[in-house]
């Protein structure tokens, strides 16, 4: 299955922080039913298109490039390679197969550009590794011996070599290996290593998000309070946060209100017998409300406003620690965003995306069957900004076929 792709974008109020490393572009090249397919990515992207157009497909594969970026093994990414080979591909000579996918990230240095081969039959490993910046190669990995376990890097030096030659492992990325192999000793291996840091840090917090409302309902256990990818543990997150930050928690309970049905003064967890705690509503005339009364796309909507909110110190994700926070965004990649919710909760959940997009410190990729209500709902607040209202950030839409 091929799938192609289009977009476009209305124009940001506030234009990103340009130092601040973010990825602006997905190829998939050969992955799952994407042959040839760019994707370019803004603050709020939405990839738009009916079922089996492989939206999903596409939020797999930036989750995949963002856990290699963090220094992941090949097996823990793709724990069945074979479903990511494009169906129609077939074997060469010696029986392989496999996938390619790449990206490209933005910052100080530019844009950088990063494309992985993988060979997922008859055994997983990296085959092919390239790291670009300005037309220049700045790692370049190949599979020369297929009975070793290991490829062939060459990484760019402009010293009195022009590249330096080693082996590095084929179940990792090399590129978040340079800072342990480059020197940095010259100004090409200082430019490989700020390339491949910009690379990095783009990739890195990455929180992949698909609420289950099932999971909501019941009372859980305390823990550490850091927001799973299904929010199966949103009352004991909410046990945290809204003792941390006041005004967080008060912008918060006003986006849940937007979205959920009755008044709702605040939202609040309480501790139970046995260490668990639930989440409520409170209805503000002495009324509680459990979320296990709470409708399927009412969670959803409470699940992914939670998120939005909140950051790499609440969310289950890995951020670059060396890297200040202010030099890191955090990219929430949502699968079925509109899934569950009707014509009112879908519009006001993408218009807290725009608003927390605009602010330059999160960025939302989000799987939607049809896109024409998102563009709506995004030129609606924009207007409401230029009348005097909080403006909020463009949305960019990529089109998927099957």
């Amino acid at each position: 299955m091929a799938a192609s792709s289009a977009s476009s974008a209305l124009p940001a109020s506030v234009a990103p922080v340009p130092d601040r490393p973010r990825i602006t572009q997905l190829r998939l090249s050969a992955f799952a039913g994407h042959r040839r397919a760019v994707l370019r990515l803004g603050p709020l992207t939405v990839l738009a298109g009916p079922s089996g157009s492989g939206k999903t497909s596409a939020l797999r594969a930036y989750d995949a490039l963002a856990r290699l970026g963090g220094g992941a093994e090949l097996g823990a990414v793709f724990p069945d390679p074979g479903a990511c080979v494009p169906e129609r591909a077939r074997p060469d000579a010696q029986h392989r197969r496999g996938f390619r996918i790449g990206c490209t990230a933005d910052g100080a240095e530019g844009p950088v550009h990063l494309d992985v081969a993988v060979q997922a039959e008859p055994e997983l490993r990296i085959v092919g590794e390239r790291l670009t910046a300005d037309g220049v190669v700045l790692l370049e990995t190949a599979l020369r011996d297929p009975g070793r376990r290991a490829v062939q890097a060459a990484w760019h030096t402009a010293g009195s070599a022009p590249v330096t030659r080693a082996p590095l492992p084929d179940d990792r990325l090399g590129t978040p290996l340079l800072p342990l192999r480059v020197a940095g000793k010259t100004d090409g291996q200082r430019r490989v290593l700020a390339a491949a840091e910009q690379m990095v840090v783009a990739l890195r917090s990455v929180f992949a998000c698909e609420p289950r409302p099932g999971r909501m309902r019941e009372p859980v256990p305390t823990g550490s309070g850091r927001l799973l990818g299904g929010c199966d543990n949103l009352a004991d997150v909410l046990w945290r946060t809204r003792a941390e930050c006041g005004r967080r928690h008060a912008q918060f309970v006003a986006a849940v209100r937007a979205g959920c049905a009755g008044p709702v003064e605040d939202v609040l967890a309480e501790p139970a017998l046995g260490g668990v705690v639930g989440a409520l509503l409170d209805r503000g005339d002495g009324v509680r409300t459990g979320l296990g009364r709470l409708g399927y796309g009412e969670l959803r909507f409470l699940a992914l406003a939670l998120v939005l909110f909140t950051g790499p110190g609440v969310l289950e994700v890995d951020p670059a620690g060396e890297v200040p926070a202010a030099l890191q965004t955090l990219t929430v990649l949502a699968d079925g965003f509109d899934r569950g919710l009707d014509v009112r909760q879908r519009a006001e959940l993408l218009r807290l995306a725009a608003r927390m997009c605009d602010r330059g410190h999160i960025r939302l990729v989000a799987a939607v069957a049809d896109a024409s209500w998102a563009v709506e709902a995004v030129e609606a607040v924009g207007e409401a900004g230029q009348a005097g209202a909080a403006a909020a950030g463009g949305v960019t839409v990529v089109h998927l076929s099957p």
